[in-house]
């Protein structure tokens, strides 16, 4: 298919209320507007039915298989907060690193081939580059050790993989690569991953604020005054989002 244009790492690793009408005039959204997005997931697109912009169909169902195992949704029976799948995190990162964020950097060398990591960011790639470079590398590594995709190994084989990944025994620059390391690569996804995951939703990613009501963070509500003198109190207001949707 050619280019588009246009997980135990995760969650406890790093961890609809009421808008004011004159928060939404401030933000320049219809009152009518801010009813209708009461109902969250008509802002939010279905993830099994999404067609990504940028990423081929093959890069994207392998972005899946890496942020579900990043963030993983419950599976101990006790309900702890959406995973990444269902806080649309892959639609997030389709949106972002196709478009500014992922194509408009400023990049002059000189590039070193193994950076000091205390550096910053040294690589001669845009961060859309680093993913089809990135993805590229890891499929063909998942590959060659196991004789499958990534997609088709056990939640084990994954985090073991992933892992390896990590750490650079997966060494992409034995693979032919010059500048990008699995562990760069790794951090960039891992980065993106969280970002996607606690966005506003309008980024594509935290469908229906469900990250933001797991951790109790009431997003753009406009005022608090009344709640400055409350202390040791529970703010029993959910979380409202930058273009007045409610959760």
């Amino acid at each position: 298919m050619t280019r588009k244009s246009g997980s135990s790492f995760g969650r406890r690793g790093f961890m609809l209320g009421t808008a004011a009408i004159a928060s939404a005039a401030a933000l320049g959204v219809p009152f009518e507007s801010v009813r209708a997005a009461t109902v969250l997931d008509q802002a939010a697109p279905d993830l099994a039915s999404y067609t990504p912009g940028f990423f081929t169909d093959a890069e994207f169902r392998l972005l899946c298989a890496i942020t579900d195992r990043l963030i993983p949704g419950d599976g101990d029976g006790e309900k702890i907060g959406p995973g990444a799948l269902e806080a649309n995190v892959p639609v997030f990162l389709d949106m972002q690193i196709g478009g500014d964020y992922g194509q408009d950097w400023y990049l002059k060398g000189p590039f070193p081939k193994r950076p000091s990591p205390l550096m910053g960011y040294q690589m001669p790639y845009l961060p859309s580059e680093v993913y089809q470079r990135g993805l590229k590398l890891f499929a063909d590594a998942a590959q060659a050790a196991h004789g499958k995709a990534f997609e088709d190994l056990s939640a084990d084989e994954q985090d073991a993989f992933l892992s390896d990944v990590q750490s650079d025994k997966v060494d992409f620059l034995a693979m032919g690569e010059d500048y990008l390391s699995g562990s760069n690569f790794f951090g960039q996804l891992w980065s993106d991953t969280k970002n996607g995951y606690l966005s506003d939703p309008m980024y594509g990613g935290n469908k229906g604020m469900g990250a933001w009501i797991m951790i109790g963070y009431p997003g753009a509500r406009a005022s608090f005054r009344e709640w400055v003198t409350q202390h040791n109190v529970p703010y029993p207001l959910g979380p409202v989002s930058v273009q007045g949707m409610r959760a």
